[in-house]
């Protein structure tokens, strides 16, 4: 076992020994002063009731371990030049975070209001936890972050993916042990086997065991030292472990670990990018082992606090109304010798700032960590160059994403030499008809290769893991260090990630209002293998809601995506991938979609959003249509186009008219979206009082929710999926779940005026296809003929209909 316990002899000398103390003192006198003053920062007078916070927010227990790494970081960093990022994983480390921030000049340099001062260290001790000021986890407002303090078990993925394609880049990443105990973060472990060290960065896990979550302890710092070093190594790291609580011995300990592991990380990518050395490295990590509160109160109320669960957050509650607590709090922060470390007009003096490295080597000024600096144009091919003819309307037919892959293909070959776009997934990228990316890259793989692999590849930038987590948060980490990415998924799946996608979204809305934060690129979903196409594998691979989710969240932020067909997927494949700050959802299939669209339509159509399609209805332009029908999504489309040509030819004096739905965001009211139409715009589109028969990809009452403010939703009749599947043919999951043409042309008797009487044999006879339909496939297995052999504008149409017609 690698012990960096015991001090180096040529390892820190007194006078850096002292220097990295001040750093650090400083740093937990400032996390401290955040969670309880608002006035006498300097405690240039005793402290008194009116000096502290009304409220008292925040969490000590994790700073001083935090302060402790981030001062060796800077030591490090100074010594070595290093190009670092740090990924700061325990919730609620913001005191920490932005003590060092100040501490370095970053915080002052981002907000001058909050200067390198007296002044300045007033308000940054009254903003923090207070109304107006900043959250008490490390956030976007944070300088040098890209991880929400509160993301408990995505900090390991994060910093892997900020590592991909970044060769020069060491990404710290310190993990708290109660974060360590989330299945994510367990699974994070790994991505070591998929960590390429020549085209690569680093990743250096801190494994901080303090003990104690909010009022449990931690599994992993109850394991013995022996017991958790053979789990780690079995993760394929090499421990170094760093264990007490006298700060000097300490010091010394962190100080050899981390030059233990910077050499051996050296080591590892000079052999691999020098010597050719291909065969997978055993990385090294710290395990560091301190009290939880360390430096704090010892005992509170004759109850122990330092080393406990009781140090989690504000280990003295009372301050403003206990004197004795005032009192503790006072010489708990004189106790840092804070004379020492401040000049008095509250500047940082040289002795603490002798560890702190210069300009963007700050672990708040790398730019690494605001990724829209480092950001470039993705260079995408022209889509005539992947789109496909479409001579006759509804013939044709391809998959989708078939096609979509052969565009990303060529990014992916456009990319090749500055290795800036990934694409990840969970075990399906060929599933998911996107293999031509193969043709150009391999799959990201470090771990042993057999002869009967396919497509493994060490320097491979398609990566796939069967842990959505870990697609998410590597895909997360490299958009916000500035690189490009897509995410393909079954659709049923996503929701895997809802919690993940949450925090990215709010990232992003609170990033936009950060002028210093630049745009970095779009996180893209693509759902496949979707609700209407999964009859094979059933019930549980159908789950249309992702968009139902993303779509509850901050309208400046989301767009979700439904194209009908192959040229309108590129179309919005081409939009998503050149868009900045947004999180895109594309829902397309993967099976044989007809085509519906040139490309030239295609893009008018995805511009509009939504829009009617003349040549689907039978308007004549000379009175309001009798019924629309709506659609969105590439099988409800096929339906709703089957029930039009069924109108068409049985009901021809019916006025129809049919619209099509890309964007959902464009049905809800403009004032609550930025693609939302406006009344006008959508009374002209839908009507505001005939009847719209919608076939919807998803749940139904999205579209009411969407719609529910515009004066035509009572004529609003929505049919989508309500929760019946199984495994059974495609055309039955429309049937169950009655989002069939047939079921839509029942509807259209049912909803417009007088025809419910004239029409109704038309209604009977769809009712007895749709009876006719359960008997055949439970005989046959397949489809009906005439709906199986369907296209637009042919002869089967007429056959289901046969009957009511006489038979002629």
């Amino acid at each position: 076992m690698d012990d960096a316990t015991a001090p180096d002899p040529e390892g820190l000398g007194d006078t850096e020994l002292a220097a990295l103390d001040a750093h650090w003192r400083a740093a937990n006198y400032l996390a401290v002063g955040q969670i309880y003053l608002m006035a006498n920062a300097l405690l240039t007078e005793p402290l008194r009731p009116e000096h502290i916070k009304p409220r008292l927010l925040g969490h000590w227990g994790t700073s001083p371990g935090l302060n402790l790494v981030h001062t060796h970081l800077n030591r490090v960093i100074k010594a070595r030049g290093l190009d670092a990022l740090c990924v700061w994983g325990p919730g609620h480390g913001g005191p920490a975070v932005l003590a060092n921030s100040w501490l370095e000049g970053t915080y002052s340099e981002t907000y001058p209001d909050v200067s390198r001062d007296a002044e300045g260290m007033e308000r940054l001790f009254r903003q923090f936890s207070f109304p107006g000021g900043v959250p008490s986890h490390v956030a976007p407002e944070t300088p040098g972050s890209i991880h929400e303090g509160g993301e408990l078990g995505y900090s390991l993925t994060h910093a892997y993916g900020a590592a991909f394609d970044n060769p020069h880049l060491v990404v710290t990443c310190v993990i708290g042990d109660g974060e360590a105990e989330t299945g994510p973060l367990a699974a994070s472990w790994h991505s070591n086997k998929f960590l390429d060290p020549v085209h690569d960065g680093a990743v250096l896990p801190v494994l901080h065991l303090n003990g104690y979550k909010i009022a449990n302890p931690t599994v992993l710092a109850r394991l013995p030292e022996a017991e958790l070093d053979d789990l780690l190594r079995g993760y394929g790291h090499e421990p170094l472990h760093v264990t007490g609580d006298d700060p000097a011995t300490v010091h010394r300990a962190m100080a050899a670990a981390m030059d233990k592991a910077l050499n051996r990380i050296e080591e590892i990518q000079r052999t691999a990018r020098r010597d050719g050395v291909r065969e997978r490295p055993h990385w090294p990590m710290i395990v560091l082992r301190t009290p939880k509160g360390w430096t704090g109160p010892a005992e509170v109320d004759g109850l122990p606090v330092e080393n406990t669960w009781r140090a989690h957050q504000v280990p003295l509650s009372g301050v403003r109304e206990n004197p004795e607590h005032l009192r503790h709090l006072e010489r708990w922060l004189r106790s840092y010798r804070p004379e020492e470390l401040f000049d008095t007009g509250g500047r940082p003096v040289p002795q603490v700032l002798a560890c702190v490295p210069g300009g963007a080597r700050r672990l708040g000024a790398t730019p690494h960590a605001n990724g829209g600096l480092l950001v470039r144009e993705l260079p995408l091919p022209a889509l005539e160059e992947h789109a496909v003819a479409v001579d006759k309307r509804g013939t044709t037919l391809h998959e989708p994403t078939r096609v979509l892959g052969t565009l990303l293909a060529d990014v992916m070959r456009a990319t090749a030499e500055r290795r800036d776009f990934r694409v990840v997934g969970p075990d399906e990228t060929e599933s998911n008809r996107l293999g031509a990316l193969y043709d150009v890259t391999g799959k990201a793989w470090q771990a042993e290769v057999y002869a009967t692999d396919e497509h493994l590849a060490r320097d491979g930038r398609v990566m796939e893991v069967l842990s959505e987590h870990l697609c998410q948060g590597w895909l997360k980490g490299y958009l916000l260090t500035g690189r490009h990415g897509l995410f393909s998924s079954y659709e049923a799946f996503a929701h895997i990630v809802d919690s993940m996608v949450n925090q990215h979204i709010k990232w992003l809305r609170t990033s936009r209002r950060l002028t210093w934060r630049r745009p970095i690129a779009s996180l893209n979903y693509l759902l496949t293998s979707h609700v209407w196409r999964q009859d094979h594998n059933g019930f549980s691979h159908q789950d249309p809601g992702f968009v139902d989710h993303v779509l509850n969240k901050s309208p400046e932020v989301v767009r979700v995506y439904l194209p009908p067909d192959a040229n309108t997927l590129l179309s919005v494949a081409d939009h998503a991938l050149r868009s900045r700050e947004y999180v895109n959802v594309i829902v397309a299939g993967k099976q044989p979609t007809f085509d519906w669209l040139s490309l030239e339509e295609a893009r008018a159509h995805c511009a509009r959003g939504a829009g009617a399609w003349p040549w689907a209805g039978t308007e004549d332009g000379t009175r309001e249509p009798d019924v629309v029908l709506a659609c969105a999504g590439d099988v409800p489309t096929q339906e709703t186009l089957a029930a039009a040509e069924l109108l068409r030819r049985h009901a021809p004096e019916l006025s129809v008219r049919v619209v099509n739905v890309v964007d959902m965001a464009r049905l809800m009211p403009h004032e609550e979206h930025p693609h939302g139409m406006t009344d006008p715009e959508y009374d002209a589109l839908f009507t505001r009082d005939r009847p719209v028969i919608f076939a919807y990809h998803g749940y139904p009452w999205l579209i009411h929710r969407l719609a529910y403010r515009r004066a035509g939703h009572a004529h609003l009749h929505v049919r989508g999926y309500k929760e019946e599947g199984t495994t059974t043919t495609p055309f039955d999951m429309v049937v169950r779940n009655d989002l069939d043409r047939y079921r839509l042309v029942m509807d259209v008797v049912d909803r417009v005026p007088g025809l419910s009487v004239r029409l109704i044999a038309l209604r009977q006879a769809m009712a007895d296809v749709r009876s006719r339909h359960h008997d055949w496939i439970r005989e046959h297995g397949t489809d009906l003929p005439e709906v199986a052999d369907w296209t637009w504008g042919s002869s089967a149409a007429a056959e289901e209909v046969h009957a009511w017609r006489g038979g002629e």
